[in-house]
């Protein structure tokens, strides 16, 4: 598998099932993907593996390479990032361990430096809260980081949403306003 074979999985309107008829060639062109699959996150905000949950976020995204890659490697590090205590699993830096990991796939993949900086930055800030000085910075970027955090955030246990769904709401209407302000 190259590049090209990857950016066609990856913007496939069948993510899952490309993923799935290409996994031994997707997980030959990115080996580091093999650890996230059957590690089971125990943690109560998550119901599904780091894996499945990663699938799930792909299939709620719209076919666009930039974010499913994102998606793909957003939680890359959880299976070398995590603290446990009392049976319960915590990934404190796992955003930053993802990014580093993400950056090192990306170089040895050759994608441009510029690219490769964004999708990190992504990654770094999935879990980051949308402050309005990253919009007023660059609310293209932002509303790419909200897709991300969206796609990120319906892939969690369904009962636990109910107030993530509402600062979801809250920053889309922000960015939406500074969208409006900056035409």
């Amino acid at each position: 598998m190259n590049r090209d074979k990857l950016e066609i999985i990856l913007t496939s309107d069948d993510v899952e099932g490309e993923i799935q008829d290409n996994k031994e060639e997707l997980l030959e062109l990115i080996p580091e993907l093999k650890d996230m699959i059957g590690f089971d996150q125990k943690n109560p905000q998550h119901h599904l593996d780091v894996w499945k949950h990663t699938l799930l976020a792909l299939t709620l995204s719209e076919p666009d390479f930039e974010i499913r890659l994102t998606l793909l490697l957003h939680d890359i590090g959880k299976p070398h990032s995590y603290t446990e205590i009392n049976g319960i699993r915590h990934f404190k830096h796992h955003q930053e361990v993802s990014s580093n990991i993400a950056r090192d796939i990306l170089t040895r993949l050759e994608y441009n430096p510029n690219f490769i900086d964004e999708v990190c930055y992504l990654i770094k800030n999935h879990d980051t809260e949308i402050s309005e000085e990253m919009i007023d910075a660059n609310v293209d970027l932002a509303s790419k980081l909200l897709i991300i955090q969206t796609c990120d955030i319906l892939a969690h246990k369904p009962n636990k949403l109910e107030r993530r769904i509402d600062y979801l709401n809250k920053k889309k209407v922000l960015i939406k306003e500074r969208k409006d302000y900056y035409k």
